[in-house]
Protein backbone atom coordinates (compact mmCIF):
# COMPACT_ATOMS: atom_id res chain seq x y z
CA UNK A 1 0.00 0.00 0.00
CA UNK A 2 1.18 3.86 -0.76
CA UNK A 3 0.84 5.75 1.68
CA UNK A 4 -0.03 9.09 1.24
CA UNK A 5 1.70 12.23 2.85
CA UNK A 6 0.37 15.66 2.08
CA UNK A 7 2.47 18.52 2.79
CA UNK A 8 0.38 21.86 3.69
CA UNK A 9 0.22 25.49 5.01
CA UNK A 10 -1.98 27.68 5.64
CA UNK A 11 -0.08 31.14 4.39
CA UNK A 12 2.17 30.88 1.37
CA UNK A 13 6.13 31.64 1.80
CA UNK A 14 6.68 28.81 4.32
CA UNK A 15 9.07 27.03 2.18
CA UNK A 16 6.58 24.32 1.86
CA UNK A 17 7.50 23.01 -1.92
CA UNK A 18 11.18 23.19 -0.59
CA UNK A 19 10.73 20.75 2.09
CA UNK A 20 8.43 18.19 0.16
CA UNK A 21 11.36 18.17 -2.71
CA UNK A 22 14.13 17.22 -0.14
CA UNK A 23 11.83 14.62 1.75
CA UNK A 24 10.89 12.78 -1.61
CA UNK A 25 14.64 13.40 -2.51
CA UNK A 26 15.61 11.60 1.10
CA UNK A 27 12.98 9.10 0.84
CA UNK A 28 14.32 8.10 -2.72
CA UNK A 29 18.11 7.96 -1.43
CA UNK A 30 16.33 4.96 1.59
CA UNK A 31 15.46 3.11 -1.93
CA UNK A 32 11.92 3.88 -1.91
CA UNK A 33 9.62 4.78 -4.87
CA UNK A 34 8.47 8.44 -4.54
CA UNK A 35 5.73 10.38 -6.70
CA UNK A 36 4.96 14.00 -5.77
CA UNK A 37 2.09 16.19 -7.48
CA UNK A 38 1.92 19.41 -7.38
CA UNK A 39 -1.32 20.22 -6.68
CA UNK A 40 -0.56 24.46 -6.10
CA UNK A 41 -1.99 24.56 -9.92
CA UNK A 42 -2.78 28.33 -8.81
CA UNK A 43 1.42 28.93 -8.69
CA UNK A 44 3.15 26.16 -9.31
CA UNK A 45 6.55 25.96 -8.76
CA UNK A 46 7.78 22.63 -7.48
CA UNK A 47 9.49 21.42 -10.83
CA UNK A 48 11.69 23.94 -10.38
CA UNK A 49 13.46 22.41 -7.94
CA UNK A 50 14.22 19.16 -9.99
CA UNK A 51 15.10 21.20 -12.91
CA UNK A 52 12.04 20.49 -15.04
CA UNK A 53 11.66 22.51 -17.97
CA UNK A 54 7.89 22.64 -18.38
CA UNK A 55 8.16 24.51 -21.64
CA UNK A 56 9.66 21.03 -22.90
CA UNK A 57 6.72 18.91 -20.97
CA UNK A 58 3.87 17.75 -23.15
CA UNK A 59 1.33 17.15 -20.33
CA UNK A 60 0.67 18.21 -16.76
CA UNK A 61 -1.88 17.89 -14.09
CA UNK A 62 -4.40 20.39 -16.22
CA UNK A 63 -3.79 17.89 -18.88
CA UNK A 64 -5.27 14.61 -17.08
CA UNK A 65 -8.12 17.45 -15.18
CA UNK A 66 -9.52 18.12 -18.43
CA UNK A 67 -9.43 14.17 -19.77
CA UNK A 68 -6.87 14.90 -22.55
CA UNK A 69 -4.31 12.11 -20.95
CA UNK A 70 -3.90 9.44 -18.45
CA UNK A 71 -2.05 10.69 -14.88
CA UNK A 72 0.84 8.23 -15.66
CA UNK A 73 1.22 10.21 -18.65
CA UNK A 74 1.85 13.15 -16.51
CA UNK A 75 4.68 11.56 -14.37
CA UNK A 76 8.26 12.62 -14.96
CA UNK A 77 11.10 10.85 -13.50
CA UNK A 78 13.29 13.11 -11.87
CA UNK A 79 15.26 10.88 -10.04
CA UNK A 80 18.49 12.09 -11.56
CA UNK A 81 17.74 15.73 -9.93
CA UNK A 82 18.29 13.67 -5.96
CA UNK A 83 22.15 12.48 -7.44
CA UNK A 84 23.64 15.15 -9.37
CA UNK A 85 25.29 16.94 -6.44
CA UNK A 86 29.42 15.96 -6.02
CA UNK A 87 29.99 13.29 -3.74
CA UNK A 88 26.44 11.98 -3.58
CA UNK A 89 25.60 8.22 -3.33
CA UNK A 90 23.67 5.87 -5.44
CA UNK A 91 20.41 6.06 -5.45
CA UNK A 92 19.51 2.60 -4.42
CA UNK A 93 18.06 0.03 -6.44
CA UNK A 94 14.13 0.86 -6.64
CA UNK A 95 14.69 4.10 -5.61
CA UNK A 96 12.88 6.77 -7.74
CA UNK A 97 11.25 10.08 -8.11
CA UNK A 98 8.07 10.65 -10.31
CA UNK A 99 6.95 14.44 -10.83
CA UNK A 100 3.56 15.40 -11.76
CA UNK A 101 3.75 18.90 -12.30
CA UNK A 102 0.66 21.57 -13.21
CA UNK A 103 1.21 24.27 -15.93
CA UNK A 104 2.80 27.43 -15.35
CA UNK A 105 1.18 28.50 -18.85
CA UNK A 106 -1.21 31.49 -18.03
CA UNK A 107 -3.97 30.66 -19.94
CA UNK A 108 -4.05 27.29 -19.11
CA UNK A 109 -3.81 28.34 -15.10
CA UNK A 110 -6.71 30.68 -15.90
CA UNK A 111 -8.92 28.57 -17.44
CA UNK A 112 -8.61 25.89 -14.93
CA UNK A 113 -9.34 29.04 -12.54
CA UNK A 114 -12.27 29.91 -14.38
CA UNK A 115 -13.77 26.65 -15.35
CA UNK A 116 -12.54 24.95 -12.29
CA UNK A 117 -12.26 20.88 -12.02
CA UNK A 118 -13.75 17.70 -10.20
CA UNK A 119 -11.56 17.42 -7.38
CA UNK A 120 -13.08 13.63 -7.88
CA UNK A 121 -11.01 13.33 -10.89
CA UNK A 122 -8.30 14.14 -8.77
CA UNK A 123 -8.98 12.15 -6.02
CA UNK A 124 -9.04 9.05 -8.88
CA UNK A 125 -5.77 10.39 -10.59
CA UNK A 126 -4.01 9.70 -7.17
CA UNK A 127 -5.41 6.52 -6.80
CA UNK A 128 -3.87 5.31 -10.55
CA UNK A 129 -0.78 7.03 -10.09
CA UNK A 130 -0.23 4.72 -6.75
CA UNK A 131 -1.20 1.90 -8.41
CA UNK A 132 0.22 2.80 -11.97
CA UNK A 133 3.93 3.96 -10.62
CA UNK A 134 3.59 1.14 -7.68
CA UNK A 135 4.58 3.83 -5.55
CA UNK A 136 5.59 3.42 -1.64
CA UNK A 137 5.25 7.13 -1.39
CA UNK A 138 2.59 9.85 -2.56
CA UNK A 139 3.70 13.50 -1.58
CA UNK A 140 0.90 16.30 -2.25
CA UNK A 141 2.09 19.64 -2.60
CA UNK A 142 -0.80 21.65 -1.54
CA UNK A 143 -1.78 24.71 -2.60
CA UNK A 144 -1.90 27.24 1.26
CA UNK A 145 -5.03 28.35 2.91
CA UNK A 146 -8.32 26.32 3.06
CA UNK A 147 -10.24 25.29 -0.38
CA UNK A 148 -12.27 21.65 -1.54
CA UNK A 149 -8.93 20.54 -3.08
CA UNK A 150 -7.01 20.91 0.03
CA UNK A 151 -9.51 19.12 1.95
CA UNK A 152 -9.53 16.43 -0.26
CA UNK A 153 -5.89 15.80 -0.44
CA UNK A 154 -5.81 16.07 3.74
CA UNK A 155 -9.13 13.39 3.89
CA UNK A 156 -7.25 10.75 2.11
CA UNK A 157 -3.59 11.02 3.86
CA UNK A 158 -1.87 8.66 6.09
CA UNK A 159 0.03 11.80 7.25
CA UNK A 160 -0.29 15.52 7.17
CA UNK A 161 2.77 17.46 7.70
CA UNK A 162 1.48 21.18 8.68
CA UNK A 163 4.23 23.82 8.13
CA UNK A 164 4.56 27.17 9.55
CA UNK A 165 6.83 29.68 10.33
CA UNK A 166 7.26 31.13 14.09
CA UNK A 167 5.29 33.81 13.26
CA UNK A 168 1.82 34.98 14.93
CA UNK A 169 0.37 34.54 12.01
CA UNK A 170 1.37 31.20 10.97
CA UNK A 171 0.34 29.78 14.42
CA UNK A 172 -2.56 31.44 14.53
CA UNK A 173 -3.72 29.77 10.86
CA UNK A 174 -2.02 26.32 12.12
CA UNK A 175 -4.49 25.84 14.19
CA UNK A 176 -7.90 26.30 11.98
CA UNK A 177 -6.20 23.71 9.70
CA UNK A 178 -5.45 21.48 12.69
CA UNK A 179 -8.93 21.44 14.04
CA UNK A 180 -10.14 20.61 10.37
CA UNK A 181 -7.34 17.49 10.40
CA UNK A 182 -8.33 15.91 13.42
CA UNK A 183 -12.24 16.05 12.33
CA UNK A 184 -11.09 14.45 9.24
CA UNK A 185 -8.93 11.89 10.98
CA UNK A 186 -6.09 11.83 9.80
CA UNK A 187 -3.87 9.26 11.19
CA UNK A 188 -0.82 11.26 11.55
CA UNK A 189 -0.04 14.34 12.12
CA UNK A 190 3.13 16.38 12.44
CA UNK A 191 3.78 20.06 12.71
CA UNK A 192 7.79 21.11 10.84
CA UNK A 193 8.78 24.35 11.64
CA UNK A 194 10.62 26.24 9.29
CA UNK A 195 12.40 29.30 8.91
CA UNK A 196 13.90 29.36 12.19
CA UNK A 197 16.59 31.92 13.07
CA UNK A 198 19.71 29.87 14.03
CA UNK A 199 19.77 31.81 17.51
CA UNK A 200 16.83 30.10 18.62
CA UNK A 201 16.46 27.44 21.02
CA UNK A 202 15.00 25.04 18.80
CA UNK A 203 14.14 22.26 21.81
CA UNK A 204 12.43 25.15 23.56
CA UNK A 205 10.63 26.45 20.21
CA UNK A 206 9.48 22.72 19.52
CA UNK A 207 8.52 22.45 22.84
CA UNK A 208 6.52 25.28 23.04
CA UNK A 209 4.73 24.75 19.49
CA UNK A 210 3.97 21.25 20.98
CA UNK A 211 2.53 22.57 24.02
CA UNK A 212 0.21 24.77 22.27
CA UNK A 213 -0.96 22.58 19.54
CA UNK A 214 -0.83 19.09 21.59
CA UNK A 215 0.91 17.94 17.86
CA UNK A 216 3.81 16.17 17.60
CA UNK A 217 6.98 18.44 16.18
CA UNK A 218 8.85 16.72 13.26
CA UNK A 219 11.49 18.85 13.24
CA UNK A 220 12.74 22.60 13.32
CA UNK A 221 14.29 23.67 9.70
CA UNK A 222 16.79 26.70 10.21
CA UNK A 223 16.73 29.58 8.04
CA UNK A 224 19.31 29.14 6.24
CA UNK A 225 21.52 31.49 3.92
CA UNK A 226 22.69 28.45 1.64
CA UNK A 227 18.99 27.59 0.61
CA UNK A 228 18.84 31.35 -0.78
CA UNK A 229 21.83 30.80 -2.46
CA UNK A 230 20.44 27.68 -4.11
CA UNK A 231 17.15 30.00 -4.86
CA UNK A 232 15.26 26.90 -5.66
CA UNK A 233 17.74 25.92 -8.57
CA UNK A 234 18.68 22.36 -6.90
CA UNK A 235 17.84 20.11 -3.92
CA UNK A 236 19.78 21.30 -0.26
CA UNK A 237 19.40 17.61 0.55
CA UNK A 238 21.70 16.72 -2.96
CA UNK A 239 23.82 19.69 -3.00
CA UNK A 240 24.74 20.09 0.93
CA UNK A 241 24.26 16.13 2.40
CA UNK A 242 25.26 17.20 5.84
CA UNK A 243 23.52 20.37 5.95
CA UNK A 244 21.91 21.53 9.34
CA UNK A 245 18.69 21.37 7.09
CA UNK A 246 19.27 18.25 5.68
CA UNK A 247 19.86 16.16 8.61
CA UNK A 248 16.46 18.25 9.92
CA UNK A 249 15.03 16.57 6.66
CA UNK A 250 16.57 13.10 7.70
CA UNK A 251 14.50 13.43 10.80
CA UNK A 252 11.50 13.85 9.48
CA UNK A 253 11.55 11.23 7.33
CA UNK A 254 12.58 8.99 10.28
CA UNK A 255 9.21 9.38 11.60
CA UNK A 256 7.65 9.23 8.38
CA UNK A 257 8.98 5.83 7.88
Amino acid sequence: MTKIISTHSYRGGTGKSNVTANIAAALALRGHRVGIVDTDIQSPGIHTLFKVDLNAVTHTLNNYLWGHCSVTDTAIDVTQSVIDGEGQPVVPEGGRVFLVPSSIKTGEIARILKEKYDVEDLNRGFVDLCGGLELDYLLIDTHPGVNEETLLSIAISDTLLLILRPDIQDYQGTAVTLELARKLEVPQLFLLVNKALETFDFSELAQRIFSNYRTPVAAVLPLSTDLIQIGSTGLIRTLHPDHLFTRAIETVVDAIE
